[in-house]
Order: structure tokens, then sequence, then C-alpha cells
């Protein structure tokens, strides 16, 4: 049985997508210190959480607010799976680990997978009272969540060690691979989904529910699809996360890891994956490259002093500006590949 001349396309398309990945990644890894690879790492790790976020909250339409939620969810089973017995009982003061903590233990892999599985699993668990409402009732709802797993993270100190939170978390070697080809597969995945007839049921759901629900659309399903999916690699994002700071705490997956992301999305375009990506670039990358405005300024030889704080009050300017400029974001609704097309075509 041969396979269709189109389907061989595209998985040549892939193959060599991920040839010419791994091909940056090297020079990447060989080019940069180790200061500018963990500021790739870590825009890579906002890639996966961003393109994800959008799923549900851009393309979706549900002003979802629980995304910190998912990334500890992630985060904790993560370092629970790849710290050992030894660790565990040498780290635990508040209380005890419990039998089920200590007996956790796989490798990094098979750890990242279990962590996206379970955050699926509670999305979808969560999916039934959530989507009860919409709108604002939604985003309040989905905001409860993310306190409630850091309270839960808190006060059980035999599974998380409380407010100290774990340290020693092993990180896996070659951390800049995992997380570029790991937020390769997540924005292949995201674009899949939404030019799927899945993601056109999504993009109605947006557009206006109850028509959708008029054309025999059945909306919970695909809340739900693009809920657990979102959760599934935020979930992953956490545990990469986790692995590249090596030390986490509840305190860590507050509500501005949310807003965080929230700007990411809004920043790049509600409904834009390429805008998403475009988006944490612009956040993560100049929130790093701003960092000299914290330091002493020297101005021709002029001694300006310090300022501490500057790099957020120009990043803030920066950020309204392009929101002044670009209303809809960078990219809109649309993809990066999209706009000549439409203005070829006069749209």
């Amino acid at each position: 049985m041969k396979m269709p001349a189109n389907s061989l396309t595209l998985l040549c398309g892939y193959v060599a997508l991920f040839a010419l990945t791994l091909l940056v990644l090297f020079i990447m890894q060989n080019v940069f210190d180790d200061y500018i690879i963990r500021i790739l790492c870590n825009i890579f790790i906002f890639m996966i959480l961003a393109v994800s976020y959008n799923l549900i909250n851009g393309v979706t339409g549900q002003l979802s607010l629980e995304p910190n939620g998912f990334v500890a969810i992630g985060a904790y089973i993560t370092a629970l799976l790849l710290l050992s017995a030894d660790t565990k009982m040498d780290m635990f003061e508040m209380a005890s680990p419990s039998p089920l903590i200590l007996s956790l233990h796989t490798t990094f892999l098979p750890a990242l997978i279990i962590s996206g599985l379970c955050a699926s699993a509670v999305a979808v668990c969560l999916a039934f009272p959530v989507f009860r409402v919409r709108g604002d009732y939604l985003a309040i709802v989905t905001l409860g969540f993310g306190f409630i797993i850091k309270i839960l993270a808190i006060n059980n100190p035999q599974i998380t060690n409380g407010a100290i939170g774990l340290n020693e978390i092993p990180q896996a070697s070659h951390m800049l691979y995992w997380c570029g080809l790991i937020a390769l597969i997540a924005v292949l995945l995201i674009l899949q989904i939404v030019y799927s007839k899945y993601g056109r049921a999504m993009k109605a759901v947006r557009d206006d529910e109850d028509a959708a629900i008029a054309m025999g659309i059945n909306t919970f399903k695909i809340k739900t699809c693009a809920f657990a999916t979102s959760a599934f690699l935020e979930g992953i994002g956490g545990g990469l996360l986790a692995s590249l700071l090596t030390i986490i705490s509840p305190d860590l997956f507050d509500f501005m890891l949310t807003f965080q992301l929230l700007i990411i999305i809004v920043l790049g375009g509600l409904g834009s994956t390429t805008g998403a990506i475009l988006g944490t670039i612009v956040v993560v990358g100049s929130g790093e490259w701003l960092r000299f405005l914290d330091q002493p300024l020297n101005f021709f030889g002029q001694d300006l002093g310090s300022y501490p704080g500057l790099r957020m009050v120009v990043f803030s300017l920066v950020l309204l500006v392009i929101m002044l400029f670009a209303r809809e974001g960078l990219l809109g609704k649309r993809e990066i590949w999209e706009i000549n097309r439409k203005r070829q075509y006069g749209k």
C-alpha cells in the first residue's frame, strides 16, 4: 500500500524541519555561553506555554486564567518523579514525605509525559463545573483554580514540602535540545489542531457560541478538548521549567505567571499561533535584553547613576506603544504566512 503523495510530502517537510531545528540548536549550543543558552531555554518554555494558552483563550475564545495551576501541577510532578527517595528524605523538613511520594521515580521524558497527562486529566475533571459558565464568570472560576493549587501546595508538606518547595531537582542534559524540540512539537501540534475540523469548530465557538450550538456543534466537547490539550502542554512546560530552574516553590506559580502569558498572547494577537511565538520573543527576550537599564548608567562618560526598576518602566512603555499602533496585537488573528496572501488579494 503506497502512501499518498501529499502525506509523503508532509512527512518529508516535517523531517526537514526537525533536521533544520537540530542544526540551529547545535549551532546555538556551541556558539552561545551558558547565560544566553539559559535565556533561550526560558524563551522556548514560555513559547510552549503561550501557544497552548492561546488555544483555549485565543482560538476557542474562552477567557481562562488557569495556566499557573497547570504549570504548577506539571512542575511538581516532574520534580517528584526526578528526585530520588534519599534526596526527598533529606529535603522534606516540614513533614516526612508520604510513602507514595518516596516510591515515585523515573527518567526525564516519562516524567514530562506523566506530568502533561496528569494536568490534562485535571483539566477534563475541571471542565464539567467550569464550562457551565461563560465570559467573566469563567475567568473568575479558573482564576480560583490557580489559587487552590497554590494553597494545596503550601498546606500539604508531606507531598510538596510546603512553602519551602523542592530543590536539587536534576537538570536534564542537553536542556536546550529538549526545550527547542518540544517547543517545535507543541507549535506543530497546535497548528494541526487549528487547521483541522476541531480547530474550525473552536473558532466557531469563539465567534458565536449560540450559533455554533444551533449548527449542531457539541460546544462542551470542543471546549473540553481545547482545555485538556492546553493543560497537557502547560504541564509539560511546567516540567521543563522545574528541570531548568532546579528549584521550585508555590510562590513561583502565582497569578503573575498567568498575567505574563496573557500579555504575550494579547501582544502577539489572540488566535494567532505564530503571534504567540512572536509575543514570547518580544516579552521574554526584551525583558532580559533590557536588564542593562537596572545597572549604573554611563552616557558619553557621564555617570547617570543607577535607577532600579527602569527596565520595567521602559518595557511597559514599549508594550504600550505596540498596543497603540497594533490594537489587535502584532498579527491579530492571522498567522504570519497569511499576511502577504491577504495583501495580495486586497483583504
